[in-house]
């Protein structure tokens, strides 16, 4: 399969899937299916291990803090909006709890190169948020409360007043980040109780495994996923990476939604992530 137009590999799992392209073996001359999926298992495990080791560090670190203002702050630095460093999670997390300029200050100065701005308008939103939608103390221990939580939080997101800056990762990554705090009950989804993000790099990765013919059809709306929000997108993409999920055992959505990062980042320094 002619490997034209693909975007230049910048990590291991990225030059893999290219070598698969080329070599062909699958539908239409594209990559076999399985070893795709193979390649998404391995490179989403990988990557999850520094994830479950990183909000389990900030849960620890902040046991007098909201869980869920605490994995509110993760989700920022885990979409590249702020570096991931215990102050700013702690600065963010108390900000949901009392605005303050202080915190706001020490939050902002974690900037990565979108600026400041983006970070102050998420945790800006995130407050009005907290504020309207009433979560478990605790994170659920189980799926389906996690799948409430995230539809009672997408409720006024739908509204025409939604936050400035709560597009489609702000309104799914909180979910995302609860379920990494507990590895064994990610381990267990392999259905859509939660929706996971669908944009950025999880677009830029569907589009490639269409472009591959692993699809049949190319994800829905856009790669932003900062101020964009398309609700439709996020479970018609979802839907999508529930179906890519099936005929390989022993992975779960959190290892294919993973592996579809590494394979859509454009993040330079992301072969660093894999282990």
């Amino acid at each position: 399969m002619k490997t034209t137009g693909f975007p230049k590999p910048i990590n291991d799992a990225q030059k893999a899937f290219k070598e698969m392209c080329e070599l062909g073996g699958g539908v239409k001359g594209g990559p076999p299916r399985k070893k795709v999926q193979e390649l998404l298992r391995e490179s989403g495990e990988s990557l999850n291990k520094y994830g479950f080791e990183e909000i389990g560090e900030h849960l620890n670190l902040l046991p007098n803090h909201n869980p869920w203002h605490v994995c509110f702050a993760v989700g920022l630095s885990w979409g590249h909006l702020a570096k991931l460093d215990v102050t700013f999670t702690e600065a963010a997390a108390s900000l949901m709890e009392n605005w303050n300029a202080t915190d706001l200050k020490t939050a902002c100065s974690f900037h990565m190169e979108r600026g400041a701005e983006p970070i102050h308008d998420s945790l800006s939103g995130g407050v009005q948020l907290f504020n309207k939608v009433k979560l478990p103390d605790h994170l659920p221990d189980n799926l389906e409360s996690i799948g409430r939580a995230q539809e009672r939080w997408l409720a006024p997101i739908l509204s025409p007043d939604r936050p400035k800056y709560i597009g489609s990762w702000n309104a799914t990554a909180m979910f995302m980040v609860a379920l990494f705090a507990q590895p064994k009950l990610a381990s267990t989804m392999i259905g859509r109780e939660v929706m996971l993000p669908p944009g950025g790099p999880i677009f830029n990765a569907l589009k490639l495994l269409h472009k591959a013919y692993i699809l049949s059809d190319p994800p829905a709306g856009s790669e932003l996923d900062d101020q964009a929000f398309e609700p439709g997108a996020i479970y018609e993409n979802n839907a999508t990476m529930e179906g890519l999920l099936k005929g390989l055992s022993d992975w779960s959505m959190i290892d294919l939604h993973s592996g579809l990062y590494m394979l859509g980042t454009r993040y330079p320094f992301s072969n660093q992530w894999l282990v």
